[in-house]
């Protein structure tokens, strides 16, 4: 009997140790549980800030679109503006020059006291052909 005893106290301690072994894998594996649940957490997290990220970045591309899309229409803007503005300096450079406007010029400065030489230097004409201007414009 003696070897039945022996026998039985050694599966005894083989089933303590495998008990042991099955509540120590337990134990690993709770913590494994915890550990794959907070990794999920963290890739949920990670995901959800790859969502906001992306959709800034949507609103980014569709503002910057937009901005694109104004300064074309502001750039054609300008070019008309500038196409009238070099119209209207033209018109002005035709009128300055011409004649008409320079006698005007010349009988009203005149009237206001100016001499002839002032005359001369702002019309950027001789001061003879002034003289001329003006006795032409007094015998008119």
């Amino acid at each position: 009997m003696h070897t039945s005893y022996w026998i039985i106290l050694v599966l005894s301690l083989l089933e303590v140790a495998l008990l042991a072994g099955v509540i120590t894998f337990f134990f690993r594996l709770r913590r494994s549980e915890q550990l794959l649940a907070k990794l999920q957490k963290g890739q949920n997290e990670f995901l959800s800030k790859i969502d906001k990220s992306v959709d800034l970045e949507q609103q980014f591309l569709n503002n910057f679109a937009e901005r694109q899309t104004e300064l074309l229409h502001l750039e054609t803007q300008l070019a008309e503006r500038e196409k009238q503005l070099r119209n209207l300096l033209q018109q002005a450079e035709g009128l300055a020059q011409s004649p008409q406007f320079l006698r005007q010029i010349i009988l009203s400065g005149h009237r206001k006291g100016r001499s002839i030489k002032a005359l001369a230097q702002s019309t950027g004409l001789s001061t003879e052909e002034i003289e001329l201007i003006l006795e032409q414009g007094g015998s008119s």
